[in-house]
């Protein structure tokens, strides 16, 4: 019996509970799957790639609008009170979730894989984001490319591209004083370039009948892939150095264009226009929904980007620090954009006499059509239009690498035997999809199809996959059982600020987030073009999908188990087998695949479901333990 027992604990054996269908029937068993996986190759790419993911164009072409229209300096309570609430507790919980297991987003759900569906439907949801995401970067490079020229080609009218209603917005001086335009019948040159030369938009009837393709564009959005391609070759190890330079360089042009922005006459008039606060404002509840949607898309919650990035990192890695780091320098950040961007409004409306509110629009809007309409009244204005383009480059390029990242570890993760030594080709098949997918976009009515995606592809469907996340993990799983592996993790247990806000205010707020979306329900349009019925069907169908592969989901599960409806509901709902950390050196308490010392294979985590899914792994251990007494006197 001694000897038996000797030969046990030089070779432990797995049972076949917690094989992989990889595993199973392959020679080499011994292949550490987390360590083929890959992982970030320092501390400070994890960091600077959350950063870049977080801190993207949203920063500079939706907050400043979003403030200065909600209360301008007023904006600001409501915005960090959300951000406490929502933002970074919902933030810490990704991180920690993807940590933990170092999993993507679909193979996580051994957590409780009745919710499988939910890391679908962020597959969907993420997968559609990138189609669009990266047309706009095309966008960006083709300005870009614009800007390379002594003459920016939106400065005047005249061009082939203009009508009768292009009038050069400069204003006319007498003395010191702008003398006001009237400009409400007349087109600026940066806008007819937009519309009509870069988007060729007259050549399309609507969202029905799209057009030819733009083949600058087309190009622009190869470039767009191939870049993305490059970046991603191999995973975290090429994408965890490029944000080194992604990550930081906006920054250096950010502190460039608000120091000239500040120092241009008419800059303060933007700037107290940005930050007056209006304090009446915040009776609204308009507000507090705007201050809440600002900090759930800027932070990226939901798209699975965090927890593919935390999933690369080492099991002890310090997340709690970084979630404050990340998630307080994307507020700063989208603060100081906003100094930039209304200074240099200000500025404009200074030379033109309007006042600030006809300068400043949000989105696309200001990054296509305003601000480059701004760097034409500037010194060395290709100089300044090539800075600001290269920074949002450098700012979508970030975001674009997670999302390309979450969906290559997400598909990966669930077949790592086929897939992962074939990565870089997996990826590259990945790219070249979307790139197909997204050429209507390079359509002469693509602008039609990105705006339909824009609202409706990560709209409440979003919000749907987040707040089933946090009841998931904290209501099924269990916040207990949560905190304890967090304090496994990292060392201590979250206090009674997280487990307030994963229990009850981030989960109210999100709801209260999907009741207003759905209340205040509006059609899409673009400018004066009102969608047609089957389009805004289109849309909604979109959105639902990623909703309805949840209970899809969870219809799988439950026909995967046996027993009664009930039964299998409880075995869908309880952790799989292996869940856990993934190398066994992390693997403690109750996740330990056998007892040190003892020579029962049989994992703990079998034995907490036999009995009735104890919570407790000594009293687990104690009953194995006897177990084994019992089995040796027997043989005895």
């Amino acid at each position: 019996m001694k000897k038996l027992q000797g030969a046990h604990l030089r070779k432990p054996v797995t049972p076949d509970l917690l094989m992989t269908p990889s595993d199973q029937g392959d020679v080499d068993l011994d292949v550490d799957f987390a360590a083929d996986r890959g992982n970030w190759t320092g501390k400070l790419d994890f960091l600077l790639s959350c950063i870049g993911y977080c801190v993207g164009l949203g920063n500079v072409w939706r907050f400043p609008y979003r403030a200065y229209t909600n209360g301008g300096g007023a904006f600001l309570v409501p915005y960090f009170l959300m951000l406490a609430i929502c933002g970074i507790p919902l933030f810490f919980l990704e991180l920690s979730l993807g940590q933990f297991s170092s999993l993507g987003p679909l193979a996580v759900w051994k957590i409780s894989p009745l919710f499988k569906g939910a890391g679908a439907a962020m597959l969907l949801i993420v997968g559609l984001v990138a189609i669009y995401y990266n047309m706009i970067i095309a966008y960006v490079l083709f300005y870009l490319f614009a800007s390379l020229t002594s003459n920016l080609p939106w400065e005047h009218c005249g061009n082939w591209w203009n009508t009768d209603l292009c009038l050069e917005h400069r204003g006319s001086k007498d003395g010191n004083r702008a003398l006001p335009l009237n400009l409400t019948y007349t087109v600026s040159p940066s806008e007819e370039y937009w519309s009509r030369y870069v988007l060729h938009i007259q050549g399309s009837q609507g969202i029905g009948s799209p057009g030819e393709i733009r083949w600058n564009l087309c190009l622009c959005l190869l470039l767009a892939w191939v870049i993305v391609f490059l970046c991603i070759l191999k995973g975290v190890k090429s994408s965890g150095k490029v944000v080194y330079f992604t990550a930081t360089f906006p920054y250096l042009i950010l502190l460039m264009l608000l120091v000239r922005g500040v120092t241009l006459p008419g800059a303060w008039k933007g700037i107290q226009f940005y930050l007056t606060p209006q304090f009446h404002h915040l009776l609204s509840s308009k507000v507090w929904i705007e201050a809440a949607l600002q900090i759930f898309y800027s932070l990226g919650v939901g798209f699975g980007g965090l927890l593919t990035f935390a999933s690369y990192n080492t099991f002890h890695q310090n997340i709690y620090r970084d979630t404050f780091i990340v998630t307080l320098g994307n507020a700063i950040t989208s603060i100081l954009a906003g100094f930039a961007i209304f200074s240099v409004l200000g500025y404009m409306s200074q030379e033109l006499g309007v006042p600030v509110d006809q300068v400043a629009k949000a989105g696309p809007g200001l990054a296509f059509v305003v601000y480059p309409q701004a760097m034409t009244m500037l010194p060395l204005s290709p100089f300044w239009s090539f800075l600001f383009f290269f920074m949002l480059l450098t700012l979508g390029l970030d975001s674009q690498f997670a999302f390309l990242e979450t969906i290559v570890t997400a598909v990966t993760d669930e077949f790592p035997y086929y897939l992962r030594p074939k990565k870089v080709v997996f990826s590259g098949l990945i790219c070249v999809a979307m790139y197909l997918l997204g050429l209507v976009l390079t359509t002469e009515g693509g602008m039609y199809w990105l705006v339909l995606l824009d609202d409706y592809s990560a709209s409440f469907g979003l919000m749907v996959v987040v707040i089933t996340t946090c009841l998931a993990v904290t209501r099924v799983y269990g916040i207990q059982r949560f905190c304890r592996d967090i304090h496994m993790m990292l060392g201590f247990k979250p206090g009674l600020y997280f487990r307030a806000c994963w229990l009850f205010l981030s989960p109210a707020t999100l709801l209260a987030l999907l009741v207003y979306s759905v209340v205040k329900y509006q059609p899409s349009e673009y400018g004066s073009y009102r969608f047609p019925p089957w389009a805004e069907l289109l849309g909604i169908l979109m959105g639902l999908l990623s909703c309805l592969l949840i209970p899809a989901g969870m219809l799988v599960a439950v026909l995967r188990e046996e027993g009664s409806l009930w039964e299998r509901l409880q075995q869908a709902s309880r952790p799989a087998m292996d869940w856990g950390p993934s190398l066994e050196e992390n693997r403690t308490g109750m996740y330990v695949a056998t007892l040190a010392g003892s020579q029962s294979p049989k994992p703990l985590m079998v034995h907490m479901r036999k009995y009735g899914g104890i919570t407790s792994f000594e009293n687990t251990a104690i009953e194995v333990d006897r177990e084994i007494a019992e089995e040796e006197e027997s043989m005895m």
